[in-house]
């Protein structure tokens, strides 16, 4: 058998379970069904699999919290891909498709989702096996899944004729309405699209030739004027840019002659809402399912989350409950499809909420925002042992910095000195200033903005070294 390249793609913003997930740190990259994040676990489900040296695809954003997950994990990466712009899974799996063929190889590309649910791993292991043969042989294998309810969330793949384990692919259809989903599940021919695929990287690159040549001729000239930066392979913008933004479904599957799904029944959800999350979650005798400080009196059916406070529900059923740092989501469990339509307004009234979380992570650490006015900011701002930030300035405030756990080495202007617990330090406007962790255990500072302008663009970096915030 042909070696098993996993590529895993950790884009998309959930927005729909927002307001855990956010732009800046959306749900492949959060802890909500175990105790590692869905990226994490995504990984873990490849460990019964031979010779699988995963490849990532992430945005820029992204690409520091992708390196972090995987540091976590120990997780030895064959690369991650950054793409400039969002184009789509065609041109995204194209790109992982000629990195493959440039490393020397014509593997067998096993192509997931960082964000999905299997809660039987074992059977989906299965599932790939009885996929090689077909795919070794020129077929583009998909996963479909063995529906479980009349789903109209998700698109569905008709059965065709026997082939080998799997079948042959009759036809794609889009999302039904429920009159067509029960139909669907009553006939048993419709399996669920799962987005999941296994297939030769050269057969890939043949069939999208054929069917979208534009969007592979835009890669190659992408990923050939690509540069490496650390661990991460930068595509080139100006050339990826031009690329049609189209999914894998529509470019080949759909035109090819040579689709084959392979049935998977081992639990699966993309988690596309907050109702499939309770559905994937553990349950208490209730049906509740709960995660953080959370106290419930005579409530049902409900999923409740507390990040940062006690949460407590009397005399409710079939509801979401979900409390941040910064906001509190409550909705009926039937309606969570319309938390998206809170995003766009948030989107719309120029609001940050949607993009990133109170605590905002960085390399280095993280920065949790505690307080602010109209002239000042305070921050907790927590640095790992060994890192640093960038050197930096502002013209517009000026910041104090009180160490209360650990000791700082701070450079400020031509001084560079340590800050250990319960001393201070101040940074004029103006002053080149950076703060380090040389310790052992993480160095935790309040750090206190005031100056007649606070925001984000007030900063010049002043060396590629560190990361600023």
């Amino acid at each position: 058998m042909q070696n098993i390249f996993p590529i895993i793609m950790c884009g998309g913003n959930g927005s729909r379970l927002w307001p855990l997930s956010r732009t800046a740190f959306p749900k492949q990259f959060l802890s909500l069904v175990s105790q590692q994040t869905m990226l994490q676990d995504t990984i873990s489900r490849l460990s019964s699999l031979e010779k699988t040296v995963p490849l990532f695809i992430c945005n820029e954003e992204h690409r520091f919290i992708v390196a972090e997950q995987l540091r976590q994990q120990h997780i030895t990466a064959s690369g991650i891909l950054l793409e400039p712009v969002g184009r789509n899974t065609a041109p995204a799996i194209a790109l992982a498709a000629l990195k493959a063929i440039a490393d020397g190889d014509d593997p067998l590309l096993l192509v997931l989702a960082a964000d999905h649910v299997i809660q039987s791993p074992e059977r989906f292991v299965d599932a790939v096996q009885q996929a090689e043969s077909l795919a070794a042989q020129g077929q583009l294998v998909t996963f479909g899944i063995v529906p479980t309810e009349p789903h109209t969330g998700y698109g569905y793949i008709r059965q065709g004729a026997a082939m080998g384990s799997g079948y042959q692919v009759a036809e794609f259809v889009e999302k039904p309405d429920l009159v067509t989903a029960q139909r669907y599940l009553q006939s048993g021919d419709y399996l669920w699209n799962s987005g999941m695929f296994l297939f030769k990287a050269s057969v890939y690159l043949q069939e999208l030739n054929a069917h979208r040549p534009d969007i592979l001729v835009a890669c190659q000239a992408a990923f050939e004027n690509s540069s490496h930066d650390l661990d991460f392979t930068r595509i080139d913008k100006a050339a990826f840019e031009t690329c049609p933004d189209e999914s894998i479904d529509y470019a080949v599957m759909e035109p090819t002659q040579h689709a084959v799904v392979i049935p998977l029944d081992a639990g699966w959800s993309d988690v596309g809402s907050w109702s499939s999350l309770w559905e994937v979650t553990n349950k208490d005798a209730q049906g509740n399912a709960i995660r953080g400080d959370v106290m419930l009196e005579q409530t049902h059916n409900s999923y409740i989350y507390s990040q940062d406070r006690l949460v407590a529900t009397v005399g409710v059923d079939d509801l979401v409950v979900v409390e941040t740092k910064d906001a509190v989501l409550v909705a009926h469990k039937d309606n969570v499809q319309q938390v998206k339509q809170i995003v766009n307004r948030l989107k719309a009234d120029g609001r940050c909420e949607h993009l990133r979380h109170r605590e905002v992570f960085r390399p280095w650490g993280s920065h949790d925002a505690i307080a602010e006015g109209a002239r000042y900011h305070v921050k907790k701002v927590v640095v790992k042992p060994g890192q640093k930030t960038a050197l930096q300035q502002h013209f517009h405030r000026a910041e104090h910095w009180v160490v209360v756990s650990g000791t700082a080495k701070v450079r400020n202007g031509e001084q560079t000195y340590l800050v250990s617990e319960n001393e201070s330090t101040f940074i004029p406007i103006g002053a080149a200033h950076s703060f380090e962790n040389p310790g052992k255990v993480p160095l935790e500072i309040i750090e206190v903005r005031s100056g007649n302008y606070l925001g984000e663009d007030d900063i010049v970096r002043l060396d590629v070294d560190g990361v600023g915030y």
